[in-house]
C-alpha cells in the first residue's frame, strides 16, 4: 500500500522496533479526501460499531484510504459473461486494523481479478478507532514512524469485528452466487497486510463451512500457526526485506507440515506493501504467478483420481 498505517501497526504487532521498521518507509503523505461515491457497494449484515467517529476518507501518495469504518461493505468488481471463470474472491486490504489501504490493495486488485474473469469483491471491514482531528491522526503515525509512542496502539490480534465482517462476506457471496454466476465451492480470499492477518483468522478460526476455498495472504505475518487438518490451500508473497518477514518460514512450514497444498513467493527486494507489484522489482510477477497457481488447483480438484 501507499501506505503508513500498515508498517506501524503491524511492526508492533511483531514486536519490531519501531525505528527499525521506520527506516523501511517515507514520511507519510496524508491529505483529506472527499468520500468516493461507488456505486453498487452492499452493506453487510454484522451490526455498525458504535465507538468509531465518523468515516474519514484521506490520501496517501495519491491512493485513497479510509479510516474510523463502522459499517462493513462489499464492492462488487463483476467480470463480462464471457470472460468468467465461476470463481470469486473477497479482496482485504492491510492498514493495520486502524484504517484501509482500500485504493491500491482493494480496487485495483479486484479490478485486475475482473479482468482475468474471476468475481471479486472489496471488503471494507469495520476498523478499531482513530482520534477525530485528521492532524491528530497524520501526528501520531507520524511519531510512531520514529520510534515514539502511539496514541492509537495496534492490537495484538485480529479484532472480532473484522473477522466477523469477513465471515459475513463470505456468506453473502455464496448466498448471492447464482446472481453474480459464481461457483459457491470456489469463493476464496485475498489480503494484504493486516487483510493477510484478517484472511489467515478466516482458516483458523471460523469453522470448516465458512472458509474460503482457497487462500492467498500477501505479505502476512510469517510466524508459525496452528494449521487445521482440512485448512484450504494457500498461495503467500512477500519480500525478504519486508519487516513481516520471519526467516523461520513458520507460517509456510505450517501448512507444508500440516499437508496441506501451499506455493510460496519470496521476492528478493521491494520491502512491505507493494500491492500489485512495486515498479523495478521482480514482485511485478505475483499477480499472474497466482493465476497459474489456481488453475493448476482447480485442474487438479477436478481431475478424476485414479
Amino acid at each position: 500500500m501507499r501506505r503508513m498505517m500498515n508498517h506501524v501497526a503491524l511492526a508492533a504487532l511483531i514486536a519490531t522496533p519501531l525505528a527499525a521498521a521506520a527506516a523501511q518507509v517515507p514520511v507519510p503523505h496524508f491529505a483529506p479526501a472527499p468520500t468516493p461515491v461507488k456505486a453498487g457497494e452492499i452493506t453487510l449484515s454484522t451490526p455498525r460499531s458504535r465507538d468509531l467517529p465518523a468515516e474519514n476518507w484521506f490520501r496517501d501518495g495519491g491512493y485513497y484510504q479510509v479510516r474510523n469504518v463502522g459499517q462493513a461493505t462489499l464492492l462488487p468488481f463483476i467480470p463480462p459473461a464471457n470472460l468468467a471463470t465461476g470463481e470469486a474472491v473477497i479482496v482485504a486490504p492491510g492498514g493495520g486494523f486502524r484504517g484501509l489501504a482500500i485504493e491500491n490493495e482493494g480496487w485495483a486488485v479486484a479490478q485486475a481479478l475482473a479482468d482475468r474473469g474471476i468475481a471479486a469483491f472489496v471488503l471494507k471491514y469495520r476498523l478499531l478507532p482513530t482520534p477525530t482531528s485528521f492532524d491528530a491522526f497524520r501526528d501520531g503515525v507520524a511519531a510512531a514512524m520514529v520510534g515514539k509512542p502511539s496514541a492509537f496502539p495496534p492490537p495484538a490480534d485480529t479484532p472480532d469485528r473484522a473477522l466477523e465482517d469477513a465471515a459475513a462476506a463470505l456468506r453473502y457471496v455464496r448466498a448471492h452466487a447464482d446472481d453474480y454466476g459464481i461457483d459457491p465451492a470456489r469463493v476464496g480470499m485475498m489480503g494484504f497486510s493486516a487483510g493477510a492477518f484478517l484472511t489467515l483468522t478466516t482458516v483458523l478460526k471460523l469453522p470448516p463451512a465458512d472458509r474460503p476455498a482457497f487462500i492467498a495472504p500477501i505479505y502476512p505475518r510469517m510466524t508459525a500457526r496452528d494449521v487445521p487438518a482440512d485448512a484450504p490451500p494457500m498461495f503467500v508473497a512477500i519480500a525478504a526485506d519486508d519487516f513481516l518477514m520471519d526467516p523461520s518460514l513458520g507460517l509456510i512450514s505450517s501448512w507444508y507440515r500440516a499437508k496441506r497444498p501451499v506455493e510460496f513467493h519470496l521476492y528478493q527486494q521491494a520491502g512491505h506493501g507493494f500491492g500489485l507489484g512495486r515498479p523495478g522489482t521482480s514482485t511485478a510477477g505475483w499477480f499472474d504467478a497466482f493465476l497459474r497457481w489456481r488453475e493448476q488447483n482447480w485442474r487438479l480438484a477436478t481431475t478424476p483420481k485414479r
